[in-house]
């Protein structure tokens, strides 16, 4: 399927897990992908694979943020999907009774104030082209309590959903679909970092799971492709939960 035929994507976070993954399957379907990350060696590795191109910036740095924006437009003279999907989740992220201070600011800051700055500096263009996509990566616990707690990226992610709904009702009549894509616990290098040193809490995570696994990063790539492309043109404002079942569980098999 060519589904994003000559479409700019640009992607945050690029370097690994659903960004990675998200990116080859954009340019399978044939978008022009811009990886952005901090990863240099990785996202450049990447534009090699995908023939697409790499930008090394800190999203959570709004001077940064401009300056990519303003480069893709220079490269490519336009922007048509912006998946906005850096984040991360430290292992000293726990209750709100354990969790410092400074690991909050720096949650928010790469999980939520990313996401604000992205759409910030792209909704102009995409304004002044009269469409675009843009899809925001949240969570299944910005919609329900999380079994294991981690209170900064729960909050933040609460966060990335809210400011996805006011943005796709503002931008709707304009062209502009914004939506958030809700994965559930994903194989991936921050999952895996997140339960290396804790199996029992990834068991506690795995059971309330009805398909009884995590997902693959590909699955949720699928997704984000979805959302991006013109197969999801009704959507906008909403929140897409790609989760295993688990937001729809009361109990799960054991």
């Amino acid at each position: 399927m060519n589904r994003l035929q000559d479409r700019v994507a640009v992607i945050t976070g690029a370097a690994s897990g659903i960004g990675l993954a998200s990116a080859k399957r954009f340019a399978d379907e044939g978008a022009v992908v811009v990886g952005v990350d901090l990863n240099t060696d990785a996202i450049e590795a990447l534009a090699k694979d995908t023939g697409g191109s790499a930008i090394t910036c800190d999203v959570t740095d709004e001077a940064a943020v401009k300056a990519m924006v303003a480069q893709v437009i220079a490269d490519h003279g336009r922007v048509d999907i912006a998946f906005n999907n850096a984040g991360i989740s430290p292992p000293e992220d726990d209750s709100i009774l354990e969790t410092g201070i400074e690991a909050w600011e720096k949650v928010q800051k790469v999980n939520l104030t990313s996401v604000y700055l992205c759409c910030k500096y792209v909704l102009p263009h995409m304004r002044a082209q009269g469409r675009g996509s843009i899809i925001n990566t949240a969570s299944f616990v910005a919609v329900m309590g999380a079994a294991t707690s981690q209170i900064s990226y729960s909050a933040s992610k609460g966060g990335v959903l809210s400011m996805t709904r006011e943005l796709g009702v503002q931008f709707a009549r304009e062209g502009i679909r914004v939506n958030a894509l809700c994965p559930g616990p994903v194989n991936t290098p921050l999952l895996q970092e997140l339960f290396a040193a804790d199996a029992e809490r990834a068991q506690r995570r795995l059971v309330h799971v009805p398909m009884g696994r995590f997902a693959e990063a590909s699955e949720i790539a699928a997704a984000a492709a979805f959302l991006a492309s013109d197969d999801s043109s009704y959507m906008t404002a909403s929140t897409f939960l790609v989760d295993g079942g688990i937001s729809g569980a009361y109990v799960t098999p054991l």
